[in-house]
């Protein structure tokens, strides 16, 4: 088949595929399979893009390499230009499709002697037993993204070289009957249809053509498996020997720490009972602006007067500080006491300092009356 066969049945549409979904590569079925890459095609009639899983299959005669169809932007449409099979890949419009395809060439294997040999650095050969295998880097200069058209607004500004050009000239190959198949399986579900799942399909890669079920199938990730945060990682001080701390353990310790603060308080010694009296009086004596507010009535400011006591968790150590100020006073009248038993032996003293101009009997001391007074009466 020629290359205007493969290349008869044109797709112009409006507006550009969606971005290529990432997905991991299911392992080789069988020697001699060559991978090709999922994109997106377009289906008339839904009018909607759908998925095309990647797969592998096996080319129509050994020696043909697959070079993958691609949107190009053209005429203010985008165009897709189909696939095709031939001895060397040639322009794909330089979308990274991944698995060798970085957007220049092939680098995921090659032909030797009728043998393909797999690049095992961008291949899933590693649970099938494949001999022909090599290692080579493959190394992509351009930053990877995932735009899945060439042209445009937004789409990949690559361009056909000369090499290119030449293999555009040689003979090409239709898709095997295999790779039609498998367009037509995924034309008619609608799991794949970007309306249905918002650019990530639920198949996104089969190990064989036209099979969308089975163990091997490629579905998309959780994107906690894919993205991992790197705020859950551990920090050094903490993986030094010591658990991560429960979150139940956790809230215990915080509902305790109030009454753990409270309790040096109520278990407080005497000497510092005094420290804390004076903050006390003086909360006591300023009243709350919640209970004395300007607008309240009487009646209202003594029920908050009264609830303020009883509500208030400070009430408790008020016995305290009260055997200090009333032990002072009470030691004073005993030492003003102690002046009042020389006050009273001063009494006789000056009885008897006044005792010469009383010479008297002690009944003219009760009356009052002098003796010379009463001398005359006697006589």
């Amino acid at each position: 088949m020629s290359q205007e066969a493969a290349c008869s049945q044109v797709t112009a549409v409006e507006t550009p595929p969606p971005p290529l979904p990432r997905y991991e590569q299911p392992p080789v079925p069988a020697p001699g399979y060559l991978w090709s890459p999922g994109y997106w095609s377009w289906d008339e009639d839904a009018g909607d893009y759908y998925w095309v899983p990647g797969t592998w299959v096996q080319p129509p005669r050994p020696g043909l390499l697959w070079t993958p169809g691609y949107w190009g932007r053209l005429a203010g449409a985008y165009i897709f230009h189909p696939g095709y099979w031939g001895e060397r890949v040639g322009f794909y419009g330089g979308v990274n499709y991944g698995f060798g395809y970085s957007g220049i060439g092939y680098e995921g294997g090659r032909w030797d002697r009728g043998q393909f040999f797999y690049n095992s650095t961008v291949n899933n050969v590693r649970s099938v037993t494949i001999r022909n295998v090599y290692q080579k880097t493959v190394v992509v200069n351009e930053t990877v993204n995932n735009v899945s058209y060439n042209g445009g607004r937004g789409g990949v500004e690559a361009r056909p070289t000369a090499a290119d050009r030449a293999v555009a000239k040689e003979q090409h190959f239709a898709p095997t009957p295999l790779q039609r198949k498998h367009v037509e399986v995924a034309s008619h579900d609608t799991r794949l249809f970007n309306r249905a799942n918002a650019g990530a399909p639920p198949v996104m890669a089969t190990p064989r053509p036209s099979i969308l079920n089975g163990r091997d199938i490629v579905r998309p990730h959780v994107p906690a498996e894919v993205m991992p945060s790197n705020t859950e990682k551990h920090r050094p001080e903490e993986l030094k020997g010591a658990r991560p701390k429960d979150p139940s353990r956790q809230r215990l310790e915080d509902a305790r720490r109030p009454a753990e603060g409270s309790a040096p308080a109520r278990k407080s010694p005497a000497d510092e009972a005094g420290k804390a009296a004076p903050h006390e009086l003086e909360r006591e004596r300023t009243p709350r602006p919640e209970a004395a507010p300007g607008p309240l009535p009487p009646e209202e400011r003594k029920r908050e007067d009264i609830r303020v006591p009883e509500a208030r968790p400070e009430s408790t150590p008020r016995p305290e500080p009260r055997p200090e100020p009333m032990a002072r006073p009470a030691a004073r009248p005993e030492i003003e006491a102690r002046p009042a038993a020389p006050a009273a032996r001063t009494e006789p003293q000056r009885e008897e300092m006044g005792a010469p101009p009383r010479r008297g009997s002690p009944e003219q001391q009760r009356s009052g009356e002098r003796p010379e007074e009463r001398r005359p009466e006697q006589r």
